[in-house]
């Protein structure tokens, strides 16, 4: 979290944010956060979560276009973390910081289950998990915002510029490398059949799964208009980053997962061959991200610190995130 938006956050905000979604005092407990202020709470036997954000990361419209997106996918059947309304009728409600700046609350229904690492990765879930990517970017086709003021940005929207902004000067290659990536991705075809509304970070940490094997997902907070195809590079990229034999794991998760999602949307097999490009997109960004957040010479996180490894040599000499022929996984029959 930037450290400007952690200073800002005082007692009197919180309090004003649990007034307004009628709260009680010793009913709420802080949990890990990466971006925003995240609290579990309870009223009336149930639990909720509470986000507090800041306006100098999104501002309201842009919260209430991924709210508005949330809960127009539950209202479609999608497993994900409905908003609920305030005390005031609000979905998103702004709470000012006396700098100049607001704090934006929203809260969302608490979805039941555990983290599936801890409930152990099954080809079943793997599918489970296609298919629900799947809903999604089925949906999103018809999906108009209910204000067109609430308009999520592109993928490329200064709001997820993280390579230019946060790599010194001395990364000049891995910031020459994404340029050319990005130069690339744009000339990419874009309709409803392939490009749309994307979570853009549906990984592990980022869902539950609960006693009947359903998985939900939640934290909206990146979604943005992209390819569908880059939402799925995501999903591998994660859940392989810590595979023992990347490319055997990557065909058995993908055959599964690709089951699920062409259950429910169309993919025309000419975008598998697309996925290494994805996969080297979140690759780069997510070492801008680090270098942001920590002092890259002594990392106190464990898997950022795993992650960073003979990164800088990777992306430097154009390595492969997944050395595997993603055109092997087209649909036979």
């Amino acid at each position: 979290m930037e450290r400007q938006i952690k200073e800002r956050l005082n007692d009197e905000i919180l309090q004003a944010a649990m007034q307004r979604y009628a709260i009680p005092g010793d009913q709420i407990w802080p949990m890990d956060a990466f971006e925003s202020f995240i609290y579990e709470f309870k009223r009336d036997s149930q639990s909720f979560i509470l986000r507090l954000g800041h306006s100098l990361r999104r501002t309201e419209a842009l919260v209430q276009g991924e709210i508005d997106w949330i809960n127009y996918l539950a209202d479609h059947g999608v497993s994900v973390a409905r908003a609920i309304y305030s005390q005031n009728g609000k979905l998103v409600e702004v709470v000012e910081d006396g700098q100049g700046g607001q704090f934006l609350a929203v809260a969302f229904v608490k979805v039941s289950g555990r983290p599936p690492w801890n409930v152990g990765w099954t080809p079943a879930l793997y599918e489970a998990y296609g298919r629900l990517l799947g809903q999604m970017h089925f949906l999103t086709a018809q999906y108009q915002p209910t204000d067109p003021a609430w308009k999520r940005p592109d993928w490329d929207d200064e709001l997820f510029e993280f390579v230019e902004r946060y790599l010194p000067a001395s990364e000049h290659l891995a910031k020459e490398k994404y340029r050319n990536l990005c130069a690339y991705l744009h000339g990419l075809p874009k309709n409803r059949q392939c490009y749309g509304l994307i979570h853009q970070d549906a990984h592990g940490s980022n869902m539950f799964v609960d006693q009947a094997g359903r998985l939900a997902l939640f934290d909206f907070d990146d979604c943005a208009y992209s390819w569908f195809i880059n939402d799925i590079a995501i999903a591998l990229f994660y859940i392989a980053l810590d595979a023992d034999d990347p490319a055997t794991f990557t065909r058995h998760f993908m055959t599964h997962f690709l089951h699920g999602y062409r259950q429910v949307q169309p993919l025309d097999p000419d975008w598998l061959r697309e996925i290494p490009n994805f996969l080297k997109l979140r690759e780069i960004e997510l070492y801008g991200v680090i270098h942001r957040d920590f002092d890259v010479r002594q990392i106190d996180d464990p898997w950022c610190a795993r992650f960073m490894q003979g990164r800088k040599e990777k992306i430097e000499n154009d390595i492969p995130f997944i050395d595997f022929d993603f055109s092997s996984l087209k649909r036979r029959g």
